[in-house]
Parts: C-alpha cells; structure tokens; sequence
C-alpha cells in the first residue's frame, strides 16, 4: 500500500509540474490557432493549424506586414487573422485598386508594394482612414473575400492577441513567418 500511495505522489507531483509549465506557456506565450475561412488565402488556408506568439507584443508594438490574431472587434468573442497594413498615426487610403499611406516618414505618402504576399491582385474598396494612436489598419490576403479594416474599421491594440510564428499543420506546408519585404514608391 505504501509503494502504491508513493507512486501516486509521484504522479501528482509531475502532473503539477507539468501543469505550472505548460499553462503559463499556453496562455502568455504561445497558443495554438486553426484557420476558419478563407480571408488569408493564399497565405493561409481553411484548416491551417497555426502557433501565435503572444510574448512579443507585451515587448515591442506591432509591425507593418505582420499576420495577427485578434479579437473582432464588433464581437470579442470572435477570433479574427489578418495582416497588418497601417500603424497608428497613418492614413491609410484604399482606392484605384492600391494601397496609399501617408506617416510622418512619408508625408507625400507612398503606394504599399504587397508583391511579396499577394501576386497580382489589387485591392477593391475605396476607404481613406486616419488611425488612432493605439489603432491598426488591417486586412486579409484574399481581398475580395475579407471582411476587415475596410468594411468595420480601425483596430484597437487592445485587441490583438498574437502574431504568427508557425504554421505546422498541414506538415507539407509547415514554416515560420516573419515580416515582407516592401518596395516603397512614391505616390
């Protein structure tokens, strides 16, 4: 009875170990995602199991290109992907098929050069928006089917739960992601 009470202590003592690891990574680190719909194709495909890493952003902001989980605002209990394309203080301008911003950096603007996710398409909308300070402007890779910064609006910090780190699933497709190459040109 002894040896069978000890081997039960062991069993809680590495369950408990076990447990003070694991959470903590799960839900201040990183967390798993699966992909519902087809907004990020052909970035990301219905069905995608994804990593988010939730750490970086509590380090460092936002940066332009990056894919992010979030919050809908509209519906917190929603979760949204999609890719970053305006930080705050900008303006961000969706007309003739291009992408326009304008920043301190650039304040005659600068078309946004998309080549290295998207390969010929143009964006469809015409929506001109000056973000807040704690805003975003986003938007999924698969512009004729996205719901996103064009049609609900600016996206608060606050919201944003993680970027993509990996996709692992499927396995054939599995890879880190890390931030666009963008060609800026002048407006």
């Amino acid at each position: 009875m002894k040896k069978v009470l000890s081997i039960f202590w062991e069993f809680i003592q590495v369950i408990a170990i076990s447990l003070i690891i694991i959470i903590p990574v799960r839900y201040y680190i990183v967390q798993p995602f699966f992909v519902k719909g087809a907004s990020m194709e052909n970035s990301f495909r219905d069905g995608d199991y994804l990593i988010i890493d939730e750490l970086s952003y509590h380090l460092r902001t936002p940066k332009r290109g990056e894919v992010v989980v979030f919050r809908y605002p509209n519906d917190p209990s929603q979760f949204y992907i999609k890719r970053i394309i305006g930080l705050p203080g900008e303006t961000v301008q969706v007309a003739d098929g291009q992408i326009y911003i304008k920043n301190n950096e650039h304040p005659e603007g600068f078309v946004l050069n998309e080549n290295d996710y998207l390969e010929t398409e143009t964006t469809p909308g015409n929506v001109i928006k000056t973000l807040g300070v704690k805003n975003y402007f986003v938007m999924g890779d698969n512009r004729f089917h996205s719901y996103d910064s064009r049609g609900w609006g600016e996206l608060d910090r606050k919201l944003i739960i993680g970027k993509v780190l990996f996709r692992v699933w499927p396995i054939k497709q599995a890879m880190a992601f890390g931030l666009p190459q963008y060609g800026i040109t002048g407006n």
